[in-house]
């Protein structure tokens, strides 16, 4: 059974989220499984995220449509379903504290990713968007963190930012659904993932309208600052836990 204390954390988690996923577009992932993972093991969190993920793709889809970039994502979601299986293998093989510190390196790689300001002149190639898809598939399948590739790859490319947020939205879809199906494969989706998607739906969709909402009034630089700083903290945190349980193990 789930404590008090920790029903309303998840909840908070995961408002927090969707309130980043409403206004940019991508994070939700990001920042759920991070912060659930202090509570849960990873492997118990990433399927019923995985379940949100989709859920709040699907309710801004019709707003981004006409924006998405669909020859791109066709070979993102290609080399994604060829990386995912690779990443759930290493998920359902691996204990949860070598999990926990391999989840907080990969966060603040993608952090410095997304802090460096580097920016494409030309889009990708094709080969260049399909591997990026491969390591986006990657992530996927091992952390539930399919996006920061992928952030990169719109965001640092003259696509524009509007079309960068549909296209994520979009993308997302596909991965989590590929994602889903790997991981029931690997028999990580059960019950327990299913129930805490709907215990925490309210947070979910509260936080994705209040986010889509402000998208249009905030200052986008100033916001992602202070997300991307959350996101080092909570993966220091997490990256920490996990070496502390690994330098438990080997004392024992």
């Amino acid at each position: 059974m789930m404590t008090w204390s920790a029903l309303v954390y998840g909840m908070a988690c995961v408002f927090v989220a969707a309130f980043v996923r409403g206004y940019s577009g991508f994070g939700f992932s990001l920042l759920a499984i991070t912060s659930l993972s202090l509570v849960w093991p990873p492997a118990a969190v990433i399927p019923s995220v995985f379940l949100m993920e989709i859920a709040a793709s699907v309710s801004l889809l019709p707003s981004v449509w006409n924006d998405v970039h669909w020859r791109a994502l066709s070979l993102l979601w290609l080399g994604c379903l060829i990386g995912t299986p690779v990443g759930t293998y290493v998920l359902a093989a691996l204990p949860a504290a070598p999990m926990k510190v391999a989840l907080g390196i990969a966060v603040v790689g993608a952090v410095a990713l997304l802090w460096s300001g580097y920016r494409r002149k030309t889009m990708p190639t094709g080969a260049e968007t399909a591997l990026t898809g491969g390591v986006a598939g990657l992530l996927n399948g091992a952390f539930g963190i399919v996006a920061p590739p992928v952030i990169v790859f719109f965001f640092n490319s003259p696509a524009g930012a509007a079309v960068g947020r549909a296209s994520l939205v979009t993308f997302f879809i596909g991965t989590d659904s590929i994602g889903l199906v790997f991981l029931a494969h690997q028999g990580l989706v059960g019950v327990d993932g299913i129930y805490r998607f709907l215990l925490f739906a309210p947070a979910l969709i509260l936080g994705q309208l209040l986010g889509a909402r402000k998208f249009k009034a905030a200052d986008p630089t100033t916001f992602r600052r202070y997300v991307l700083l959350l996101l080092l903290l909570l993966a220091t945190v997490t990256a920490a836990q996990g070496l502390l349980a690994l330098r438990h193990d080997a004392d024992r």
